[in-house]
């Protein structure tokens, strides 16, 4: 086995990127206060090609130097949208038919690993803040709640490592196999 060098790894440049078919996922980051959090979901999106993120509330927007640090670039490849109001945007991606799902612990989550995607549909992933989670409002207007199952004696995960989780267990539900 031989470690490939970076020049081996095939990366597209933005623009095929930007032509790319994405991956029928949207992300909406609620209140986030970790511009490092905000930078590495910003890369997982341009890993798995996500189709968008929307910045809600209080979570910082790009250009940030500390964003960029987690970010590595993937700022100027994955679309985004900033809007104040959670709910706006939640309402607004339902009125587009796309399922929104809160990532969060709530009666009749359904766990990632026994959730079923719909390859024909559109999903939205909410994610909340660091301390508070998805608000209770946001998981009111959520089509359903996916819940990552935790067995330590720690019920919470870094939301930049709840995104990775389940943006990739979507993704490969929907890509494989085919």
């Amino acid at each position: 086995m031989r470690k490939l060098e970076n020049s081996e790894l095939e990366r597209k440049t933005i623009e095929a990127f930007k032509e790319s078919e994405k991956t029928p996922l949207i992300l909406v980051l609620d209140d986030i206060r970790s511009l490092h959090n905000i930078g590495s979901v910003f890369r997982t999106a341009d890993a798995f090609l996500i189709e968008k993120i929307y910045l809600c509330g209080i979570t910082a927007t790009p250009p940030n130097k500390e964003i960029h640090k987690t970010a590595l670039g993937a700022t100027e490849t994955v679309t985004w949208e900033h809007n104040e109001n959670v709910l706006q945007v939640i309402e607004k991606l339902k009125k587009e038919n796309i399922t929104t799902l809160a990532i969060e612990q709530v009666e009749s989550a359904v766990f990632l690993q026994n959730f079923e995607v719909e390859k024909e549909k559109k999903y939205a992933l909410v994610f909340g803040n660091e301390v508070y989670g998805v608000s209770q409002e946001a998981v009111a207007l959520c089509d359903g709640c996916i819940e990552i199952p935790q067995l330590g004696t720690k019920h919470s995960l870094n939301i930049s490592v709840s995104a990775g989780i389940v943006v990739w267990d979507l993704f490969r539900k929907l890509n494989w196999p085919k």
